[in-house]
């Protein structure tokens, strides 16, 4: 064999190598979560401890970029960020929740002005960022993009209840009537939000109550991921997505 086609078949051994490790790659980028199988396993939701808020041109249109954890300022950032850009034409949404109520009020201030939301292919908008992306006037989840909705629960924090029940009978059944007051007041003010943004009050029962509030042995599922047909259905997207329709995100920075 001649010393050409030795290299010529070196040369494509290692790019047939290459090929099947980016292969293998782009399957771990998407490799499903076991507890929760309607999602991936790393969703792509950002993990900015505080919600940024980054105008940029993304294929010729002003988009304002809100990434990170929806902190308790980030109602006053997004206000001074619309009032700053007055030629936003949407607002692109990439985060893992955070503060309940105050994602309700960024929802009302994002209808308040008369926005639109997106969450890009690739990007994920999960628990309070649901309510910011449902303030949109117009929504749209692209192909690729998720909606990742919870059950919401006052009980995350164990250490908490593990030193309010060492204390006795009495504050246990206290902390117990102060968890059930809160998720009733959270609920209804869910059910009046969903309500006044043209959403189904159906993806709360069908869907959001279904998820368990905290992972158990009996139910690991604390998550789920909605299809598109989900997605539509429930009207969380007023504009269902549509081939050709696809809007690429910029690159991630954190």
């Amino acid at each position: 064999m001649s010393a050409s086609r030795r290299l010529f078949r070196l040369f494509g051994s290692i790019a047939s190598a290459a090929a099947l490790i980016g292969a293998e790659a782009a399957v771990a980028q998407t490799a499903m979560d076991p507890d929760n199988p309607t999602c991936p396993a790393s969703p792509n939701w950002s993990n900015y401890r505080e919600m940024r808020f980054t105008p940029q041109q993304v294929e010729g249109r002003r988009v304002l970029l809100a990434e990170g954890v929806i902190d308790d300022n980030v109602v006053p950032r997004l206000q001074a960020a619309l009032d700053g850009n007055p030629d936003i034409a949407e607002i692109w949404l990439r985060s893992p929740g955070g503060n309940a109520r105050i994602g309700n009020e960024a929802g009302r201030l994002i209808r308040d002005n008369g926005m639109v939301t997106r969450i890009p292919s690739g990007w994920a908008c999960f628990s309070a960022c649901n309510f910011m992306f449902m303030g949109g006037m117009a929504r749209y989840v692209d192909d690729g993009g998720l909606f990742i909705v919870h059950m919401f629960t006052h009980t995350g924090n164990r250490d908490v209840i593990r030193r309010e029940v060492a204390q006795g009978e009495d504050n246990t059944v206290s902390l117990i009537g102060e968890i059930e007051q809160q998720s009733a007041l959270l609920a209804s003010e869910d059910n009046d939000f969903l309500i006044r943004m043209g959403i189904s009050r159906r993806l709360l029962t069908e869907v959001m109550y279904q998820t368990s509030a905290v992972a158990d042995a009996s139910n690991r599922e604390t998550r789920r991921c909605l299809t598109q047909a989900q997605v539509n259905d429930y009207n969380v997207a007023t504009v269902p997505w549509q081939a050709g329709a696809r809007r690429s995100a910029p690159a991630d920075t954190k």
